[in-house]
Order: structure tokens, then sequence, then C-alpha cells
């Protein structure tokens, strides 16, 4: 899977949005109703390594592997940062990103989960 993929899978997702933010952060943010689920950092020397929310068990064991490492600052929150997106297993990234925006959406109103009708899992 490559970094347009992603981009594509992210924004397919219900109600998200993209944001740019400029220096100092670089950061191209996915969000749904202003919650992040995912990040991509847009200037070198980590120019496209991707990041998201984990659960707490798989934050452990995607860290173990090479290639990931906890995301910078985010890591108490269990996000993690993947170096090479191309490398990582595309159907298991999928599954990761779906979870983020899941987890995201479980921090909304009750309202704007309704509204999204977004299936929950915690």
């Amino acid at each position: 899977m490559e970094v347009s993929d992603i981009k594509s899978l992210c924004l397919s997702l219900t109600d998200a949005t993209v944001a740019e933010s400029g220096e100092p952060s670089n950061v191209l943010t996915y969000k749904v109703r202003a919650r992040n689920f995912a990040y991509f950092k847009t200037s070198e020397p980590e120019r496209w390594r991707f990041s998201i929310r984990v659960s707490p068990e798989r934050f452990l064991e995607l860290t173990d592997q090479p290639g990931v490492k906890p995301a910078r600052y985010m890591h108490r929150f269990h996000w993690i940062t993947i170096v090479n997106v191309s490398e990582f297993d595309p159907t298991y990234l999928t599954e990761l990103v779906g979870w983020s925006y899941r987890k995201a959406c479980s921090t909304l109103s009750k309202k704007a989960q309704r509204e999204l009708n977004i299936k929950q899992e915690n």
C-alpha cells in the first residue's frame, strides 16, 4: 500500500476531513469531526511517516516490530508511527486505520455517533 492509497482510505471514511499544518509542525492530519485519527509527517527527515492510534495490546505488539515505533509525543495515548507504509501489510494497515477511526468516533457525543452511524468497538 502506497502513501496515496492510505490518503484515499482515510478520506473514504464517513465524515473524514484532512487538514495540513505548515511550519513548524508540517503534518497532514485526518480527522472525523475535529477528532484526529491519523496523520502523516510532511517534512524531511520523516517525510510520509504515518501515525495512527492503536489499542494498548496492539501498541506493545506493534512497537516490537521493525519499522514501527511509538509516535513522538503521542505514544502515551497509544499512537504508533509506521516508518514506511509500503513495507507494511496492507490488510493489517487497513484494519488499524479503521480501528483508529472508530476510536476517534467513540469520543464524539452520542448524537454525533448516531449521525455517523458508526459501529463502535473498544
